[in-house]
């Protein structure tokens, strides 16, 4: 887990999408990448698509960039 990283995607919510908290604040739920990259914009952070992966930003916890939702059914 990166340490100090001011943006945490939280793991997908049950109904879908994932919460997001930017320095310890929490400014909404996220159902989509672009939805983040909005959240960097309004918090006045970098958020160009090279820094989504930077883990010094974003912590993405349980699960990476592309899962939005509950894992899918075995």
């Amino acid at each position: 887990m990166p340490r100090g990283a001011p943006v945490i995607v939280h793991p997908p919510l049950p109904d879908g999408g994932r919460r997001v908290t930017v320095r310890g604040e929490p400014v909404g739920i996220a159902y989509n990448l672009l939805d983040v990259i909005e959240f960097l914009r309004r918090a006045g952070l970098p958020e160009a698509d090279t820094t989504i992966d930077d883990p010094e930003l974003i912590d993405w916890r349980e699960a990476g960039p592309h899962r939005w939702g509950p894992e899918p059914p075995p």
